[in-house]
């Protein structure tokens, strides 16, 4: 169902680990902790909204009352044991993100977090340039960067481009408008709810986890739904189809997620008619392509108009292109750099790309999952792997899927079984039932 981090390391070195630091609420970055917590029961750092998301998700596994949860702002400062701490803003696809800078005797330590330089962001909170210049000026010793855009040039646009597409597609729809994009994207739900506003629609939200995180960025003061906009989705049937956006998950094309259902026809509730518009508002995470052009197809073949950032700017990344990762090396001026939160081609281009900055060759380090670098005041230097990787999880079980088991099923999936049944008397051999025949995916 899941795949977590193997923190076999942490647990044996449980003493040391004081606490834990949370960037930003995306999934990748927090949907492991319930798994992780009754392992390593340890205190919590985040903002506002990443810590709101995170507080449903313990709740759901019973772990909300047991664990210390602690909100900062952007700009704090404060310890954790031993580790002086300070958080600096920046802009990503999600509000309330921060980069974390740790102050050591030899240096400063800088995770960049996910980050882009929007210059004017949804919320108008612009990442904190001059704390990353005064960073600079201290002496950062390393950089950890993100490094997934690497491989695009120039600077990513502003979240506002899509929001001025909205408009012109609104303008120009007269059916129903069903708009797709990632749960978490609260700036994209503002523009969402704005446009609405702006065109006399109401929004009605599909899929739990939208409406959950719709739910807990209202009530923290993240996300502004103008008066009389949101409707419950069994009311859709209520308005006509030009006066309704319904906004959904399944943006990635998922067999059973909402918009898949939809197109489909498998929706109870929502039904695609010739006319009505479809925004895909994401990219397509490598390896969901197929499902996506599928999806796509599918309501094409209904009627519906679909647009999507193949053909149109309906999605901009939460993540810095080329420029922009030049930018924070130049910022920050870090001794040493190490590319993280990318495949390892993006820790090669980001290598490359330090390496055009002036950085030495010997200074980059390129890490992967279980690489340790040690750095003090003499320099830095690789030492020994630790144990690292991943664990699979599979509904209750947390690490029971092994190799065997993913072999075995992958033959189930490719052969098909074939199973006779047959009650064969204990005593005298006789067959006394059957035989019973069940095949399944099996010519």
């Amino acid at each position: 169902d899941i795949v977590i981090p193997d923190i076999t390391y942490l647990v044996e070195n449980a003493d040391k680990v004081k606490g834990m630091l949370l960037t930003h609420g995306h999934e990748d970055h927090i949907g492991a902790i319930p798994y992780v917590l009754p392992r390593l029961n340890v205190p919590i750092w985040g903002s506002g909204l990443t810590l709101g998301l995170l507080q449903a998700k313990l709740e759901e596994h019973s772990l909300l009352d047991t664990t210390e949860l602690h909100q900062v702002e952007p700009g704090d400062r404060f310890k954790i044991g031993n580790f002086d701490v300070e958080t600096i803003r920046v802009s990503h696809s999600i509000p309330d993100g921060f980069a974390i800078a740790l102050r050591f005797p030899f240096g400063i330590i800088v995770h960049t977090g996910d980050f882009k330089f929007d210059q004017t962001p949804i919320d108008g909170k612009v990442v904190d340039f001059g704390k990353f210049t005064q960073l600079g000026l201290e002496g950062v010793s390393v950089l950890l960067s993100d490094s997934t855009n690497v491989e695009k040039p120039g600077y990513v646009p502003s979240e506002r481009v899509v929001g001025n597409k909205f408009e012109e597609i609104f303008s120009r729809s007269f059916g129903k408008i069903i708009i797709a994009t990632f749960a978490s994207n609260i700036h994209r739900m503002q523009q969402v709810y704005n446009t609405a506003d702006l065109y006399d629609r109401k929004v009605a939200v599909v899929g739990r986890s939208m409406a959950q995180n719709t739910e807990i960025a209202e009530r923290l003061g993240y996300l502004t739904i103008p008066e009389g906009v949101k409707i419950e989705l069994k009311e859709i049937s209520d308005y006509p189809p030009d006066k309704v956006v319904v906004m959904t998950t399944g943006s990635q094309g998922e067999p059973m997620s909402a918009l898949t259902r939809i197109a489909t026809n498998d929706h109870k509730l929502v039904k695609v008619q010739p006319g009505d518009t479809v925004i895909i508002s994401a990219t397509s995470i490598p390896g969901n392509e197929s499902l996506v052009m599928r999806m796509i197809n599918q309501l094409f073949k209904r009627g519906a108009d679909v647009i999507y950032d193949a053909i149109d700017f309906v999605h901009v990344s939460g993540h810095a292109n080329r420029e922009e990762l030049k930018l924070m090396l130049n910022l920050t001026k870090p001794r040493y750099t190490v590319p993280v939160h990318g495949e390892y081609r993006h820790v090669v281009k980001y290598s490359e790309l330090a390496h055009e900055t002036g950085m030495p060759k010997e200074n980059i380090f390129r890490m992967e999952a279980g690489d340790v670098l040690e750095v003090g005041a003499d320099g830095a230097s690789m030492l020994p792997r630790v144990t690292a990787g991943y664990v699979l999880v599979d509904g209750i079980g947390i690490g029971d899927v092994g190799d065997i088991v993913l072999r075995d099923r992958r033959h189930l999936a490719d052969d098909g079984i074939f199973v006779v049944i047959i009650s064969i008397d204990r005593v005298t051999g006789d067959i006394v039932a059957g035989p019973d025949v069940i095949s399944r995916g099996f010519i």
